[in-house]
C-alpha cells in the first residue's frame, strides 16, 4: 500500500513540475479550455554585462608615422591608417640599408645587409643589383619560462595563434623591450611583400633563424632551376635541393622578364609551412627609369613609395594578402619548445585532411584590427590598384560595397582588354593572384559615391572570428571625406568599443546588448526552473525504481 501511494505521488509531482511549455500546443489550448489560462509569470530578468576591458581602437601616433615625409631623399607618401610602417625603414628599403645614414637605420631597426642595392647597370638612373636577406621568426610559440606565448603578435583581440613568418634582417631584440613580450611591429604576419624591377640581378639570402628548416619557392617568379654553381633554385627539397637547415643560408638567384604579382613561400612540408605563415607577395615591376622602389612592404597594405609604372596609371596602391587559420596546426607550437615534439606534432600528427577554418586575415589581422591597418582609402575620381593574393587553403569571394572592380591581371599576367570583366564578386582561388582597378568616378557603375564601403570575403565564415561575427577579413573602402584626422572611419552604425574587448570574442558579450536598453542581453539564472527540473527528475526517477523493485518482487 505505502509503494502505491508513493507512485501515486511520484506522478503527481512530475505533472506539477512538467514545464508547461513542454506540452503540445493542442494539449494545453485543451488545458487552458478545461483548468483557464495560466497566470502570466515574468521572463527572467536580463543579465547585466560584466565589465570588459577595451582596447582603444585608434591608438595615438605618437612618432608621427603617418605623414608624408622625405627621408634620404625619398619621398614617403601619407599613410592615412591609424597604424602605419615606419617611414625610416620604408626610406632604407627604397635607397638600400647600405645607402642610408646610421641614424636612419638605427631608425628602422635594421641591418646594414638587409636590402643592399647596387650598381645602375643600364644607365637609368635606379640600381639593378638587389640583395634581400630574410629570417625565418617564431611568433606566439611556447615559452621554457612561461605559460604565456613569448613573441606575441595578436590578430584580433584576445586572439594570438601561433605563426611563422620571414622577415627582414634586424638587429636588437625580437620583442619591443625588456619588459614586453610583445612582437616588434616589423616582426608580424604576412611575410613581408617584396617588390623588384625587370631585369633586375637579384639575390635572396635565406638565413635560417629558426629551429626548423626552411627554403623558399618563388610562384610565378622567372627563375633558373639551378644557379650558375649548379645549386638548386627553385626552392623544392624533393626536386632542387635540401632544405636551409637552422643555422645555414641558401642564396636564390634570378633575373625576372615578366612583370606582374607573383607569391613566394616556403616549400619544406608545404601543407604545414605556408598555412603557419611562410608566404608573401612578390612583385616585378615593370622597368622604368629612376624607378627607385619600396623592396620591401612589411605587412602588405598601402605601399607608401609605389614604383614610376604604377604611378603613371594610379593614384594609390594597396597590397592585399588573405589567409585562412587552422587553430589546431597554429597553436600546435605554443604546446611545447621542444623542436622534436613540435616536429612530430607539426609533420606527422596533425592531418590536413581533417583541417577546418577557424580565423581570416587580411594583411596579418582579422576585424576589428583590419579596421586599423587595411583600409582601402581613396577619394572621388581615382584609380587605386589592388594586388591581392589568396594565401589560403579555401578560395575566397571577394566583394565590393558601392563599387564595382574591373580584373586586369590574373596570376602575373596581363588579361586583353576585351577580357576584362567588371563585377562587384571576384573570385580568387588559392595561391592565385589578381590585381583590380577600383575606379572611383561616381557613375553608379565604379562607385555609388563617396562613404565607407565594406570590402570582405561573402562566404559568410570568412567575415567571422572562430564563428562570431563581425571579424575575419572585413575591411572597407573608406572615402577621405569620412575618415577622420586620427585615420579611424566616421561610421554611422554600431558602437565599435565592444569588438576591441577579447570577451566578446571568447563568446561572452550578447552581439546586441547595449541595444533597446538591453532586450537582448543575455537573462539571469532562472531559479525556479531548476527548482521544477530537479523535482521533475526526482519524481520520474522514483517512479522507476518502484517499477524496477515491483518487477524483482513478481520474480519467481
Amino acid at each position: 500500500m505505502y509503494t502505491r501511494w508513493l507512485f501515486f505521488l511520484s506522478i503527481l509531482v512530475a505533472l506539477m513540475c512538467f514545464p508547461l511549455q513542454w506540452y503540445p500546443m493542442a494539449l494545453r489550448l485543451q488545458l487552458g479550455q478545461w483548468l483557464g489560462a495560466d497566470e502570466y509569470r515574468a521572463p527572467p530578468m536580463a543579465k547585466i554585462a560584466a565589465d570588459t576591458t577595451t582596447e582603444l581602437p585608434c591608438p595615438e601616433d605618437l612618432l608621427n608615422w603617418r605623414d608624408a615625409q622625405t627621408i634620404a631623399g625619398v619621398d614617403v607618401r601619407h599613410s592615412p591608417g591609424c597604424i602605419v610602417d615606419n617611414p625610416n625603414a620604408v626610406a632604407a628599403f627604397v635607397r638600400g640599408t647600405n645607402n642610408v645614414s646610421q641614424q636612419i637605420l638605427m631608425a628602422s631597426g635594421l641591418t646594414p645587409d638587409a636590402v643592399e642595392k647596387g650598381r645602375d647597370l643600364d644607365g637609368d638612373g635606379d640600381p639593378d643589383e638587389i640583395h634581400i636577406r630574410l629570417e625565418v621568426v617564431e611568433l606566439n610559440g611556447g615559452s621554457p619560462e612561461s605559460d604565456l606565448p613569448t613573441t606575441q603578435y595578436a590578430i584580433a583581440p584576445g586572439i594570438s595563434p601561433g605563426f611563422w613568418v620571414f622577415a627582414p634582417k634586424m638587429f636588437g631584440m625580437a620583442t619591443e623591450n625588456f619588459e614586453s613580450s610583445k612582437a616588434r611591429s616589423m616582426l608580424r604576419l604576412p611575410s613581408p611583400a617584396i617588390r623588384v624591377e625587370q631585369g633586375d640581378i637579384v639575390k635572396i639570402t635565406l638565413e635560417n633563424s629558426h629551429y626548423m628548416p626552411h627554403t623558399i619557392h618563388f610562384h610565378g617568379v622567372d627563375h633558373p632551376f639551378v644557379d650558375e654553381d649548379g645549386e638548386g633554385n627553385d626552392g623544392v627539397p624533393v626536386t632542387s635541393e635540401k632544405p636551409v637547415l637552422p643555422g645555414s643560408s641558401r642564396t636564390y638567384n634570378m633575373q625576372p622578364r615578366q612583370s606582374g604579382t607573383m607569391f613566394y613561400h616556403c616549400h619544406v612540408q608545404p601543407h604545414v609551412h605556408i598555412m603557419m605563415g611562410l608566404q608573401g607577395l612578390f612583385v616585378v615591376e615593370e622597368n622604368r627609369p629612376n624607378n627607385w622602389l619600396q623592396t620591401l612592404n612589411v605587412g602588405a597594405g598601402h605601399v607608401r613609395v609605389p614604383s614610376v609604372a604604377v604611378t603613371e596609371k594610379f593614384d594609390r596602391e594597396y597590397d592585399l594578402q588573405y589567409l585562412d587559420i587552422d587553430i589546431d596546426l597554429n597553436n600546435r607550437i605554443q604546446k611545447s619548445n621542444d623542436p622534436r615534439l613540435i616536429t612530430r606534432d607539426m609533420h606527422r600528427r596533425y592531418d590536413i585532411t581533417d583541417a577546418k577554418s577557424d580565423f581570416f586575415t587580411l594583411n596579418g589581422r582579422s576585424f576589428p584590427y583590419t579596421f586599423r591597418e587595411s583600409l582601402v582609402v581613396t577619394k572621388p575620381d581615382e584609380h587605386i590598384k589592388l594586388r591581392i593574393v589568396n594565401g589560403g587553403s579555401t578560395g575566397i569571394a571577394l566583394h565590393t560595397h558601392g563599387h564595382k572592380v574591373t580584373a586586369t591581371h590574373y596570376d602575373g599576367v596581363e588579361a586583353k582588354p576585351a577580357a576584362r570583366i567588371t563585377r562587384d564578386v571576384v573570385w580568387i582561388a588559392s595561391a592565385q593572384r589578381v590585381d583590380l582597378d577600383l575606379e572611383t568616378t561616381n557613375d553608379g557603375l565604379h562607385s555609388y559615391g563617396s562613404g565607407i564601403w565594406l570590402l570582405h570575403d561573402h562566404q559568410e565564415k570568412g567575415v567571422t572570428n572562430d564563428g562570431i561575427g563581425p571579424g575575419g577579413n572585413v575591411s572597407a573602402i573608406v572615402y577621405e571625406n569620412y575618415l577622420q584626422e586620427n585615420g579611424w572611419p566616421k561610421t554611422q552604425g554600431m558602437d565599435f568599443n565592444k569588438f576591441f574587448t577579447a570577451a566578446y570574442y571568447r563568446k561572452e558579450v550578447p552581439v546586441w546588448g547595449d541595444l533597446l536598453n538591453g532586450k537582448f542581453s543575455d537573462v539571469e539564472f532562472d531559479l525556479w526552473m531548476l527548482i521544477r527540473l530537479l523535482g521533475l527528475g526526482l519524481s520520474l526517477g522514483v517512479m522507476v525504481a518502484l517499477v524496477i523493485n515491483g518487477i524483482n518482487k513478481r520474480r519467481p
